[in-house]
């Protein structure tokens, strides 16, 4: 968990090289929208809108850009309509990927997420072959540090999390799918404020392997989350600390 802990937070902080290269721009209008036309326009109502919108304030996306997004989303305005697709696929020494998309063309992120698996010596799995090696769980990142860990996890417990985790300062929550919102909800009534809160995916055996084959898998997983229409990247590598310095020195 350490590892993958360190990491969640190593790419977060790495938001902001994805924002210079203007790619950010694109993949939170769509998450803007898809949040929209799921869940409404009106974020006061809407937990992963009002997130979504968060985050885009974050990165300083336009005011405009982000009225855009919620009109595209709640149809009243013209737009592509969006699809939410999951990818499975094969790194090196048979480590698994899962891929979340959002895509207005599905055709064009088949073969994008074809193109990087190839170049990376991977390959695209059959529907299925892959998913059964994960649970999708709910992930909360509470924005700051310094916050009491017994009052947390006591307001995150009794709406129904399953664990509190503290790295470097952060706190994370793990909630069942379903009770996500519902965690959520009790931890912003509490007074606190969500970087981040999302469904993802959680390797229920997480694998191992050389040193050299992790980093060339995690740069696999850089790849594709590289990609426009990828909003999400899982796979069952166990990243472990010294995985995470041979990646950063490589």
């Amino acid at each position: 968990m350490s590892g993958h802990s360190k990491w969640a937070t190593i790419k977060r902080k790495k938001g902001a090289e994805d924002a210079k290269r203007g790619k950010i721009f694109t993949r939170l209008a769509r998450d803007i929208a898809q949040s929209a036309r799921e869940g409404g326009g009106d974020e006061s109502s809407n937990p992963r809108l009002k997130l979504a919108i968060q985050k885009a304030k974050s990165e300083n996306m336009p005011k405009e850009n982000i009225e855009r997004a919620i009109l595209k989303g709640t149809g009243k305005l013209e737009g592509a309509d969006l699809v939410e697709i999951v990818y499975e696929g094969y790194g090196t020494d048979g480590v698994a990927f899962l891929i979340d998309t959002l895509t207005d063309n599905q055709n064009r992120t088949l073969s994008e997420i074809k193109r990087v698996f190839n170049r990376g010596g991977g390959s695209l799995a059959a529907q299925g072959s892959v998913m059964w090696q994960f649970d999708q769980i709910g992930y909360i990142v509470l924005k700051g540090e310094g916050h009491d860990f017994d009052t947390v996890f006591m307001v995150a417990a009794e709406a129904g999390a399953d664990d509190v985790v503290e790295d470097d300062g952060t706190l994370s929550v793990y909630t069942p799918r379903e009770r996500l919102a519902a965690v959520e909800q009790a931890l912003a009534e509490a007074g606190y404020e969500a970087d981040e809160a999302v469904l993802k995916w959680e390797s229920k055996n997480p694998t191992d392997v050389a040193v050299d084959k992790a980093v060339h898998n995690m740069k696999l997983l850089n790849d594709l989350e590289e990609l426009d229409d990828v909003q999400a990247v899982a796979s069952n590598l166990n990243i472990t600390d010294d995985i995470i310095t041979a990646y950063e020195t490589a």
